[in-house]
């Protein structure tokens, strides 16, 4: 009997070509150009323009050519591009025949408006292709030693934005439920009104001494970290100069940190204030 070759061998990639005309709405992950998919990194390499904002992180922004990218993120004076008008250069940009990478930090569907520019794409007959990205509400506090979930604290994850959007008459985030999940709240772009929902979560009823966790510029060159309780976290922000992009992480889990940040080898520069 003839023998099976059940060997197998390590075979390359196949390339990724980015077609004409097409839109490839990427998520470029926390930062570290290491943690890009194989997918993100050979799309880069070969689309015609990648569309940018700062929130992939400055070594992955260094890597493209600066003839092929447009930062679409703040202007002079610290106006943003609107989203109307990614919206347009994506269509104009692909109706020229071109292939478009739209450049996301974390993944594009959590809180990076891929859902939008998704929609809006269809609504103009335009192609496009989604490519998830890891997101920096799981990575950024995982590489700080903070998991989101753990058997022992958190068997539930609540992802809430701290940014929402300004026209809106009133919150669509219900603190009040959230202080009664019992789960972890992982909080985005939630730097600027850490008081605000601080204050929402003690006043539902969520006990002061509750752990929280800052992380800002998850795998980024000179991460940060600070750690503290719901009534001290404020404080603590403040002492450590945390400013965005940060991930909050309001739960137990953020106590995790204290076990096995002396062993941990993620290392991105970390500054740790621990309160």
């Amino acid at each position: 009997m003839a023998e099976t070759n059940t060997s197998t061998e390590a075979t390359e990639f196949d390339p990724v070509d980015a077609d004409p005309g097409t839109v490839y709405l990427v998520g470029s992950g926390p930062g570290d150009p290491e943690l890009l998919t194989v997918k993100a990194h050979r799309l880069l390499e070969s689309a015609d323009v990648v569309l940018h904002d700062k929130l992939p992180g400055p070594k992955i922004i260094e890597m493209l050519p600066e003839d092929r990218r447009e930062d679409v993120g703040k202007r002079a004076g610290g106006e943003r591009t609107p989203q109307s008008e990614i919206n347009e250069r994506l269509v104009e940009l692909a109706r020229e025949g071109k292939s478009v990478v739209r450049l996301k930090g974390g993944d594009s569907f959590v809180f990076g408006r891929g859902g939008e520019e998704a929609e809006y794409l269809a609504a103009h007959d335009v192609p496009f292709e989604v490519v998830p990205g890891v997101t920096s509400a799981i990575a950024a506090p995982a590489v700080a030693g903070v998991p989101v979930t753990h058997r022992d604290h958190a068997s539930s994850v609540s992802f809430v934005t701290g940014h929402e959007d300004p026209t809106k008459e009133e919150s669509a985030v219900d603190w009040g439920a959230l202080a009664a999940t019992g789960g972890t709240i992982v909080v985005l772009m939630g730097v600027g009104r850490l008081p605000d929902y601080t204050k929402a979560l003690l006043e539902s009823g969520m006990a002061p001494e509750t752990p929280v966790a800052l992380v800002e510029r998850g795998t980024w060159p000179g991460q940060q970290v600070a750690t503290g309780t719901l009534e001290t976290i404020v404080d603590a922000r403040d002492e450590a100069d945390i400013s965005p992009p940060a991930v909050t992480v309001i739960g137990d889990v953020a106590a995790s940190r204290e076990s096995v940040v002396d062993f941990l080898q993620n290392d991105y520069g970390d500054a740790s204030e621990d309160d």
